[in-house]
């Protein structure tokens, strides 16, 4: 996790104290017209693969090694080019909430923990956090969370149906700090065509980002979409269902920013098929 240095005097910053107390919503957020709300899947996958991920050799401690032998094959869904059946995956049908990059799980598990009425699917690429995830869910008793361990542009094309999650989280992304870098960040004009196009009608989209720089390319990029709409006059408050870990908290205290955006899918599409 990054922070930035110091907040920005004429930048809003928010705090612990200043979060906002609204629960997660049912999903959609809005209650809005299905008429005419399918984006084109050709308009989503013209998506440009984002590589904004480096592999890098992690070490995998021996319980998250036990845990990727025993609890992998019931709560790991195998990348596939082809869409699986999510309602038998989780044994029911509710609404849905992908998460990108769960780094260790921390926040995910707690989320996942505290709204037992909703599915998640946590995509993340890095063992060592699949195994720690997959702790997680021995320790809390989860039955509502599933891991996909593929790059997550891969698994929008592929495994979710356009219009089918309630939400997405993408918290905390990799900032590139560098210019030269800044290519291989994660939320950029295409991603989130194709995030746009796989939430249902109301669904919400909330990033979050401890670099400010970065805060603002995310605004810049979301309130660009023509499908999407702020929830908030620029930046949100962090919303009840996000917990702060525990590297966000001590940031919080030592007057670092953290920045919260919080966008939902329109009811009539504005793209075009390409």
């Amino acid at each position: 996790m990054h922070f930035a240095e110091q907040a920005s005097p004429d930048r809003p910053v928010f705090t612990a104290a200043a979060s906002s107390q609204t629960p997660m919503p049912d999903a959609p957020i809005f209650k809005l017209s299905t008429a005419a709300a399918e984006l084109s899947p050709a308009s989503a996958l013209r998506a440009r693969h984002v590589r904004s991920f480096v592999l890098r050799a992690g070490r995998t401690t021996k319980g998250q090694e036990r845990a990727l032998v025993e609890l992998g094959p019931r709560f790991i869904v195998p990348y596939s080019i082809h869409e699986p059946d999510w309602d038998a995956v989780f044994g029911r049908q509710a609404p849905r909430i992908l998460e990108v990059g769960f780094g260790m799980g921390e926040a995910t598990a707690q989320i996942a923990q505290a709204h037992p009425d909703r599915d998640f699917i946590g995509v993340e690429v890095h063992t060592p956090g699949v195994g720690a995830m997959l702790l997680r869910i021995e320790t809390l008793g989860l039955s509502n969370q599933r891991i996909v361990q593929h790059d997550a542009v891969d698994v929008l094309r592929h495994m979710v149906a356009p219009s089918s999650l309630g939400g997405v989280h993408v918290y905390f992304p990799d900032p590139w700090h560098k210019k030269r870098h800044h290519k291989r960040r994660l939320i950029q004009l295409g991603f989130v065509d194709l995030l746009c196009s796989r939430l249902e009608p109301g669904g919400y989209l909330h990033c979050a980002t401890d670099w400010e720089p970065y805060a603002q390319h995310m605004l810049e990029v979301l309130s660009a979409n023509p499908n999407l709409m702020n929830t908030a006059n620029g930046f949100a408050p962090r919303p009840a269902w996000r917990p702060p870990s525990k590297f966000e908290q001590r940031g919080l205290r030592l007057g670092h920013g953290v920045w919260d955006l919080l966008f939902v899918r329109r009811a009539a599409p504005a793209l075009k098929p390409s």
